[in-house]
């Protein structure tokens, strides 16, 4: 048995070999370990000799066997060959054999098809016994029918289609249904008046389904319907309703029904004006934003994309891009707004719609502004200045003798306490790390000088700032200096002030249920 190219759903594709004709099928297992089998019979129409096989089933839960029928290239109902039922049997055993390997029993099977495979539901149901038939505007007469519409079929399927042949594939499935066979089966026939096969093909024969214990009839009446193929689609979310409660081991019993009051000119023209009264969506009378910046087409650094403009009578300005949220810009009293992202766009061509919206949640129509992200522009760092140390005087005979100049070293700074992005307890906070060959270390946050601690001449250093740091984010930036004042780069410290862990009052208890 081969693989078949993957799809959303796993399909398997093989031959059976095992009874006088060989039978092509497909195979998906069942999901989430649902124990039932969905036998799928073919059609005429069907694409390649497989029908309900291009994804209508995909969301079907049960084990899905889909049995081919293109016989000589011809379809043959599943039924025979030159007169000779022994493909019908080869067919039977194919799904015993895939139900018996499932260790399902025929109580969880469902036979479905429509058209020839209706026909085929009805007649492998009745006679092999499965519980669920689901059979799709099926013919009754099939030799009348291939005899008449499908040539190649009944050269298939008769040889020749005498008087004879014909009468007896007429007489198959009338027969079965009229003898009785599998009188418990849950059978769901779906048809229409508007099939131009019904009055020939299926109506003749309702009488033979009196006194089965739980068949039903859907008869669709839609004016939408106007060839055999639109039944079918017509009732796809009967079908898919039926199987998906087969599947579960539901039989509804529904009776005989009529649906399909489709009225497709029905005058529409009250509730279309009442749409429009309560619609989100204003029109003209709540004029859509104006975009100012950026300019349609402008090509902005990406870090420096800023849009502003003005929307009366809005209190926000909602932003979308490729039919994902980006941001919400408040509407100031005058109706001016702006907005910018607080990381920088992707370099490329961006669309941006915006729509704004008033204090009832009311929306304008859609703007959008295009434009081009390019390379972000940064400022220049401004230069690092030591902070000054306070000059003494020096006594002439310390003046020490002149010395060559030292060559600049490279400083590097290393902070270990506290840990990038920690979350610490305090109230204090203290800094350790090492910067060798530095004099200090400077402490900064947010541009102001927080301090400065000395450096061990082992390269070691400490600092305790001495004050309770405030709940939530800091971010402090320290840098080495050394005696020359050559500095090292910044050292970025990121971590998280803890409050203070709340004190239960006396006889309180967490979790407690009073």
């Amino acid at each position: 048995m081969s693989e078949a190219p993957q799809r959303t759903r796993r399909v398997f594709s093989g031959v059976d070999c095992s009874g006088p004709v060989p039978v092509e099928y497909r195979f998906s297992h069942a999901r989430n370990g649902n124990r039932h089998l969905v036998v799928v019979l073919s059609h005429r129409h069907a694409p390649g000799g497989y029908a309900w096989a291009t994804g209508q089933l995909e969301d079907l839960r049960s084990n899905i066997l889909w049995v081919r029928d293109l016989l000589d290239g011809a379809n043959t109902y599943h039924l025979c060959r030159g007169m000779d039922f022994s493909l019908e049997q080869s067919v039977a055993g194919l799904v015993s054999h895939v139900m018996n390997t499932l260790a399902l029993s025929p109580d969880q099977v469902t036979v479905f098809g429509t058209s020839e495979g209706g026909s085929a539901a009805l007649f492998l149901g009745l006679k092999y016994g499965f519980r669920n038939i689901v059979a799709g505007t099926p013919h009754f007469r099939i030799g009348t029918r291939v005899k008449e519409s499908n040539p190649d079929a009944a050269r298939v399927m008769m040889g020749e289609p005498t008087d004879q042949n014909v009468h007896v594939l007429d007489s198959v499935l009338p027969d079965l249904v009229g003898s009785g066979a599998n009188p418990s089966a849950n059978i769901y026939v779906l048809t229409s008046p508007r099939d131009p096969q019904y009055q020939q093909q299926t109506e003749p024969f309702l009488g033979h389904f009196q006194g089965r214990e739980n068949f039903n009839f859907v008869y669709n009446e839609s004016p939408l319907i106007t060839d055999a193929g639109k039944v079918t689609r017509h009732h796809l979310p009967v079908f898919m309703g039926l199987l998906n409660l087969l599947v579960d081991g539901i039989a509804p019993r529904i009776g005989m029904v009529r649906n399909g009051y489709d009225q497709p000119k029905r005058d529409t023209s009250a509730i279309d004006t009442y749409l429009t009264q309560t619609s989100q969506v204003r029109g003209d009378s709540f004029p859509k934003p104006v975009v100012r910046t950026p300019a349609p087409g402008e090509r902005v650094p990406a870090n420096t994309v800023r849009f502003t403009g003005t929307a009366v009578g809005a209190v926000r300005v909602s932003f979308w891009e490729e039919g994902k949220y980006r941001g919400t810009a408040p509407v100031a009293p005058d109706g001016t707004w702006s907005w910018e992202r607080t990381d920088p766009w992707p370099k490329g061509k961006h669309v941006v719609r915006l729509f704004a919206a008033d204090a009832n949640n009311y929306q304008t129509k859609r703007s959008e502004v295009a434009f081009t992200a390019v390379e972000p522009v940064y400022e220049a760092a401004p230069a690092y200045e030591p902070v000054p140390q306070p000059s003494m005087p020096v006594p002439q005979s310390s003046v020490p003798t002149p010395q060559p100049p030292v060559p600049a070293q490279h400083l590097v700074l290393t902070v270990t306490v506290p840990a990038a992005h920690q979350q610490v307890p305090g109230p204090g906070v203290g800094f350790a790390g090492y910067a060798p060959g530095a004099v200090r270390v400077d402490f900064h946050e947010g541009g102001a000088a927080l301090g400065a601690c000395e450096v061990r001449p082992d390269g070691s250093w400490t600092w305790e700032p001495g004050w309770p740091w405030n709940d939530g984010d800091h971010f402090v930036e320290a840098i080495a200096v050394d005696a020359l004042g050559n500095v090292s780069p910044w050292a970025a410290v990121p971590f998280t002030k803890l409050g203070a862990y709340p004190v239960p009052a006396q006889d309180v208890y967490f979790n407690s249920v009073y």
